[in-house]
């Protein structure tokens, strides 16, 4: 399978040199990095190329990484039942950037889009219709880039008395989310709190 994934890599890169940036093969699986301004072509292209025939999408989703300056990888599974193939996508996207949408291409991009926008607060040029989809109305913020809160900004409840939904701010403090990963047993020269009872008690 490993050398199937390499040819079709190959083969990829020679039809259109100009989308692709990287590839390898891990895990049994292809990846493909792409550029930006490409992606569209390059998707159009493993859909209807009679030895890609990429005619499923399967996911899209994406990572946040901070610390860089294309902040995210917009990352899309495609899948070929013709050939048996699997590939990934990746896309590097800096902050204020718009992603081109595939619908026209795949028309099931669309849910998978809206997803990536309300998660990420990640724009999709072209889309018919893009607003969230898991959240709420009115949410503030997207939920799995690095720097959300854990606890989130709003609280959501029903009230009772007042028979309705309430939302009010997280009253939560963010101290806890403070964490100390080291361990005595792994020979650290510090004592973590409660272990001077024990000493004490040995001691006694």
């Amino acid at each position: 399978m490993s050398e199937e994934l390499e040819q079709l890599a190959a083969h990829i890169e020679a039809k259109r040199p100009d989308c692709v940036l990287a590839s390898e093969v891990a895990f049994g699986e292809l990846n493909v990095t792409v550029a930006l301004t490409s992606l569209v072509s390059l998707v159009d292209f493993l859909k209807t190329d009679k030895n890609t025939q990429f005619s499923s999408l399967v996911d899209i989703t994406a990572v946040d990484y901070p610390e860089r300056d294309a902040r995210f990888d917009v990352v899309y599974h495609f899948l070929s039942m013709y050939q048996n193939h699997r590939i990934r996508l990746k896309v590097a996207v800096r902050e204020n950037d718009i992603v081109p949408s595939l619908n026209d291409v795949h028309p099931s991009a669309g849910w998978f889009e809206r997803e990536v926008f309300d998660m990420f607060g990640i724009l999709f040029s072209g889309h018919p219709d893009l607003r969230r989809i898991l959240t709420d109305y009115g949410f503030r913020g997207y939920p799995l880039r690095k720097d959300f809160p854990t606890t989130g900004y709003t609280e959501v409840r029903y009230d009772v008395e007042q028979k309705r939904v309430v939302y009010e701010p997280v009253s939560l403090v963010q101290e806890y989310r403070q964490f100390d990963f080291m361990s005595p047993w792994e020979g650290a020269e510090y004592i973590l709190p409660g272990d001077d009872k024990v000493d004490a008690e040995a001691k006694g």
